[in-house]
């Protein structure tokens, strides 16, 4: 392994460089630099511990070659913390809109509850231990999304021979379906809605906009007015949830809310938000009381208006991609799970679906001691 050294422009340090060859990018500095004069003690010092570090990184650089092909790993090609090596796993493989990687080291640190783990105490024992707080904190796919991504990072650990065996290998992911369902408005509860006033008229365009474009309250928050265009919801729109751009020609009654939007507010700027409501819980506060008074005997919250929307188009046969992609969507796995109606509308309706036999005819064959009601 050879060691280039260059003075800088002034002349009082020398810089060293590993030397790989002649081609670009095969003299990388090693980030080491000796003082050319030095004038004290303590630069002397620094000489002296300078050149012993380099020595070390050398020895590091040929027991690395000479392994290769070998099988062997070297001691210091490792990472005493394991929470260092899940780090530098997310840096090099997040993608933009997926935050379930990011997501799940954060819960394992607060799972942890400290700075340091060594890989050796990342068990399979540990692992259950994670799963099940997150099952503890979280419902619906999100503890087997955030599991998963362990997985995935002791999996490369594994590979990188941090591990004889993998300690996730015989614990699968595992999601916790909510025992609450959502519910859903219906057609004519959309309509009493429409004709209920609200305490805030804001908040009152804003969730009507959100049933006839499936945006959730995050979304709407940040709607800006440039974002619509002769009656398109531009592609400018980032769902902050999933990441994805919405591109959606909206529904007449969304049309002449954002033209009412406008007209109240005069001329709008680009950067002006069309909707100006307060924070999630005063939402869905004051939603509960406009629920209320159209008389729907329903718990509503902000989402359920995602929800809805999904719901009435399947109502009316729009195919699941469809349906997902203007949810914002890349794939039908939550519309299939999540967006879609979980319980009937009517059970008589769906009841009489049945066969009908002659009622008198069928009592005229009871058993004897049967009584009709």
């Amino acid at each position: 392994m050879n060691i280039l050294e260059r003075p800088n422009r002034k002349g009082d340090k020398i810089t060293f460089y590993y030397d790989y060859g002649r081609g670009r990018g095969q003299r990388p500095s090693t980030g080491i630099f000796v003082y050319t004069r030095p004038k004290n003690q303590t630069e002397k010092n620094h000489n002296k511990q300078a050149r012993d570090l380099l020595e070390v990184k050398k020895s590091h650089l040929i027991i690395e070659q000479q392994a290769i092909g070998t099988g062997f790993i070297p001691a210091h090609k490792f990472k005493a913390n394991f929470l260092e090596y899940f780090e530098e796993y997310v840096r090099l493989n997040k993608r933009d809109g997926n935050r379930h990687l990011a997501n799940s080291l954060v819960q394992f640190k607060e799972f942890i509850a400290c700075d340091f783990i060594s890989p050796v105490d990342v068990t399979e024992n540990l692992c259950k231990r994670f799963r099940q707080f997150l099952l503890d904190k979280f419902t619906g796919e999100t503890p087997a999304n955030y599991y998963a991504r362990l997985k995935w990072v002791l999996k490369a650990a594994t590979s990188d021979g941090y591990y004889r065996v993998n300690p996730t290998e015989k614990i699968n992911s595992k999601s916790n379906p909510s025992i609450q369902l959502k519910e859903n408005l219906e057609v004519e509860e959309y309509l009493a809605l429409l004709n209920t006033p609200c305490l805030n008229e804001e908040i009152r365009e804003a969730f009507v906009f959100c049933c006839y474009t499936g945006l959730r309250w995050v979304d709407v928050d940040c709607l800006f007015n440039d974002h619509i265009k002769e009656g398109i919801l531009t592609t400018r729109i980032i769902q902050a949830k999933t990441g994805q751009p919405v591109t959606l020609t909206l529904h007449p009654i969304a049309q002449a809310i954002v033209a009412k939007q406008r007209k109240k507010k005069g001329n709008l700027s680009s950067n002006t938000k069309l909707f100006q409501i307060p924070g999630r819980n005063g939402c869905n506060k004051t939603l509960e009381k406009w629920v209320k008074s159209a008389d729907i005997k329903k718990h509503i919250t902000w989402s359920c208006a995602r929800l809805s929307f999904s719901i009435l188009l399947q109502d009316k046969n729009v195919d699941d991609a469809t349906v997902a992609a203007l949810l914002g969507h890349t794939t039908t796995t939550q519309v299939r799970k999540v967006y879609k109606r979980h319980r009937p509308k009517d059970q008589t309706e769906t009841i009489s679906k049945l066969p009908s036999p002659n009622i008198s005819q069928y009592f005229l064959h009871l058993p004897e001691g049967v009584k009709e009601e």
